[in-house]
């Protein structure tokens, strides 16, 4: 006796398996991931780690520093605004993927802009970690203040987005 895929229901409509559900979602998110990323690689995977070390980190830090009454502390408004710039540096990095297929398929601008993200991400986590009061060695702090001045923006510009970010 064969056992059916899809058992009928009682009122005449079919039953879909949940295993089957889960196996067309994951297809298609893999598919996706493939058009818009050119398959997972190193560099997206550490790109995505420091994405959520970032995050993480700026929920620490905004809470922290509620507390101490030196900033707003928590807010969803505030975390949902971040949860956009990371949303859209994925959105870039697609971008940039699809460029390089117009030019060729190197991954020349995907991984580009995948390492300026993956700097900026590691610059905000110091300076996230600098906030929570975690020790930060001076020449590494000498670094991040390199990167600031030569990236352009003013001590102030980056001072409001660190406080967007929470």
């Amino acid at each position: 006796m064969a056992q059916e895929k899809f058992p009928e229901r009682r009122d005449g409509g079919s039953k879909v398996d949940k295993w089957e559900v889960f196996k067309f979602s994951t297809a298609l998110g893999s598919s996706a991931v493939t058009y818009f990323y050119g398959g997972w690689s190193g560099v997206l995977g550490v790109l995505l780690a420091l994405v959520i070390i970032d995050y993480v980190t700026g929920l620490f830090a905004a809470g922290a520093e509620g507390k101490k009454g030196t900033g707003p502390g928590l807010k969803s408004k505030i975390g949902l605004i971040g949860i956009a710039r990371k949303v859209f540096i994925f959105a870039m990095v697609a971008v940039s993927h699809l460029i390089d297929g117009v030019l060729g398929d190197s991954h020349l601008f995907r991984d580009a802009v995948a390492y300026f993200y993956m700097a900026n991400e590691l610059l905000s986590i110091l300076e996230n970690g600098g906030r929570l009061g975690a020790p930060i060695p001076p020449v590494i702090r000498q670094a991040v203040e390199v990167l600031k001045s030569k990236s352009g923006s003013q001590e102030g510009d980056r001072e409001d987005a660190s406080k967007e970010k929470r």
